[in-house]
């Protein structure tokens, strides 16, 4: 079977495609420019994803899309209107790919949503679920959480299956954002008042996240479907920095500081978003994907978190 993975040299997409050649998958990886894929990857070149994408060549002899591309979410948007920036390419360029895979005869479209669609927080030991109702709060939210709704539209519409999938934070060798800035301030043995921090995070390893696509495409789901997807388990915030400095060869230096006061100091500084996220909880219940498509993920969140901080101490 021939895959299309668009997004293939993302950070996502190159764990994606390495996965399903070794499997022995027919992968092309769409990109929007000349670039370096994983090996076995036949690259085909789409430029700029949008409502006016021209698929039809790409798709030729493709039989189940992996949509990874996105625009992806940022802490401080630049664009003057972040909602139609967003929608142009995660809700408009995904439905204009899929009407395309539908025309096309593609049997199954796995798309990779986000969490942000459920919500930005959840109360302790209350994960989120794939039947509760959305709350996206941000347009990068809104945006996956439209595209979800045109896709299921166009599945019942068509006939195509479709598969949705909502990850937490994905985590791995190469992964940049708040994880890369968190282990180079680690590295530098700085301490960090997070000692009393009792949080619950649902993570994702970027390998496990790979293994569910490829679980997806092996199994014969029909219609529509939305599942979550986490590690086997969750970590606390101060868990997470314990982890991480056990692989960069550190020792944590956590302070026993108050959530409450930290909460507060975020309030006063104006980062209280910032405050929230290391305090809060967001858990996922991914029970649902598990059973449906009896996955269980290779890697543990702590052999995959040691993992990738081994790797980011000796690319330092």
């Amino acid at each position: 079977m021939k895959v299309l993975v668009t997004g293939a040299n993302g950070f996502v997409g190159h764990a994606v495609c390495r996965r399903l050649v070794a499997e022995g998958w027919n992968v092309a990886g769409a990109v929007r420019r000349q670039t370096t894929l994983e090996a076995g990857t036949e690259p085909r070149h789409i430029g700029e994803i949008g409502p006016d994408t021209n698929w039809d060549a790409t798709l030729v002899g493709v039989e189940a899309v992996v949509h990874l591309a996105a625009r992806v979410h940022v802490m401080e948007d630049k664009a003057a209107d972040p909602l139609a920036a967003f929608r142009r390419v995660n809700t408009e360029g995904t439905l204009r790919l899929a009407e395309a895979a539908a025309k096309a005869g593609v049997k199954h479209f796995v798309f990779m949503s986000s969490i942000k669609v459920n919500g930005e927080a959840t109360a302790p030991g209350h994960p989120f679920r794939a039947d509760d109702l959305v709350a996206p709060e941000d347009p990068y939210g809104r945006s996956k959480w439209e595209a979800e709704q045109g896709l299921a539209e166009i599945s019942v519409r068509t006939g195509m299956v479709v598969t949705i999938l909502r990850p937490p934070l994905v985590y791995g060798p190469g992964a940049g954002g708040n994880l890369r800035a968190l282990m180079t301030f680690l590295g530098k043995g700085l301490p960090l008042p997070l000692g009393l921090v009792d949080n619950r995070r649902s993570l994702l390893g970027v390998e496990n996240l790979a293994d569910a696509v490829a679980c997806c495409l092996r199994a014969e789901p029909k219609g529509c479907g939305t599942y979550l997807l986490r590690d086997g388990e969750d970590v606390s915030t101060s868990g997470l920095i314990r982890i991480l400095s056990e692989g960069l060869g550190k020792q944590p230096r956590l302070l026993p500081v108050p959530p409450a006061l930290l909460r507060l100091a975020g309030g006063l500084l104006g980062k209280k978003p910032a405050i929230d996220r290391l305090l809060g909880s967001l858990q996922v219940d991914d029970s649902d994907f598990r059973s449906r498509f009896g996955w269980a993920s290779p890697i543990t969140l702590r052999d995959g978190l040691l993992g990738m901080a081994e790797g980011f101490r000796y690319r330092s």
